[in-house]
């Protein structure tokens, strides 16, 4: 199979090195770089459920839930509820709507955080 950079480039994803300077737990981690790897690169977002992230990483969904919303409250990403409609009509909720933030703003909430704890 002859090399070919725009089918490798899809292959990997980049994950900040920040992120193990900001204590997040292995959990988190393992999340938060899924959801990296789901993302679409031009829009920042993603929709996994929390099943199918839960099966990915071995996790149950509740742990998930956990998970993500830590991330949340870390300033790592934001999610949005979204709605999907049935072939009958009906409006259901959907998957949530993730989108990663800048890492630059979780390293200033961390670092905010840290020195509100310790003042």
């Amino acid at each position: 199979m002859k090399y070919n950079s725009i089918n490798n480039a899809k292959r990997y994803f980049t994950l900040p090195n920040e992120i193990f300077c900001i204590g997040l737990s292995s959990g988190e981690i393992a999340v938060y770089s899924y959801l990296l790897r789901c993302e679409n690169r031009k829009t920042y977002q993603c929709y996994p459920s929390y099943k199918t992230i839960g099966q990915a990483l071995k996790m149950s969904k509740n742990t998930v839930r956990k998970y993500i919303q830590s991330l949340e409250e870390k300033h790592l990403i934001e999610t949005e509820k979204t709605e999907v409609y049935t072939k009958t009509g009906q409006k259901r909720n959907g998957t949530l709507l993730y989108t990663i933030r800048p890492i630059a703003e979780a390293i200033d909430y961390f670092h905010s955080d840290q020195l509100w704890r310790n003042a």
